[in-house]
């Protein structure tokens, strides 16, 4: 396999300003999983300011088992880019469009995107987390990228 190939699913494709909230959120906090324990214990901490100690803890078990199973039974690793960068990879924007689609309840749509992610066997079992997840994140109520960023003047362009 050549450099050009592991690295594939980091190609960029967007920027996460593009995504809505539970997309934005679901690349963020897989970029923050991905960087080990502190890293964790902020989202984790995330979750529970936003959603009270009970049902935050059940959210971050339910994306832990999830980023876990991905880690594990995933057809290769997904590729991310650093927590700080403005743009996203391809499999960011898989891992992002999979937890919208289970958000949206579109169980059909999820299992499909599942199969990409993990062998098919699991795929169920992540649809079904990427839904619970998804739940919570809309539950957090989050701003999309898009909104938070200040509006520039735009200078007009004469031709």
């Amino acid at each position: 396999m050549t450099a050009a190939q592991q690295n594939r699913g980091g190609a960029p494709v967007g920027y996460i300003t593009e995504l809505d909230s539970i997309e934005a959120a679901s690349v963020i906090y897989l970029r923050l999983w991905c960087d080990g324990g502190e890293s964790q214990a902020k989202v984790c901490t995330d979750f529970t300011n936003s959603l009270g100690t009970h049902q935050g803890r059940k959210a971050w078990q339910t994306f832990q088992e999830l980023c876990n199973l991905c880690a594990i039974h995933g057809r290769r690793p997904l590729m991310r880019h650093s927590v700080e960068c403005k743009c996203i990879g391809s499999d960011e924007s898989c891992f992002a469009n999979f937890i919208a689609t289970a958000t949206d309840g579109e169980r059909e749509d999820t299992l499909l995107i599942a199969t990409l992610l993990v062998r098919p066997d699991v795929a169920p079992l992540i649809a079904s987390l990427a839904t619970d997840f998804g739940l919570a994140l809309k539950r957090m109520h989050l701003a999309a990228p898009r909104d938070l960023v200040t509006s520039k003047q735009t200078s007009k362009t004469l031709h």
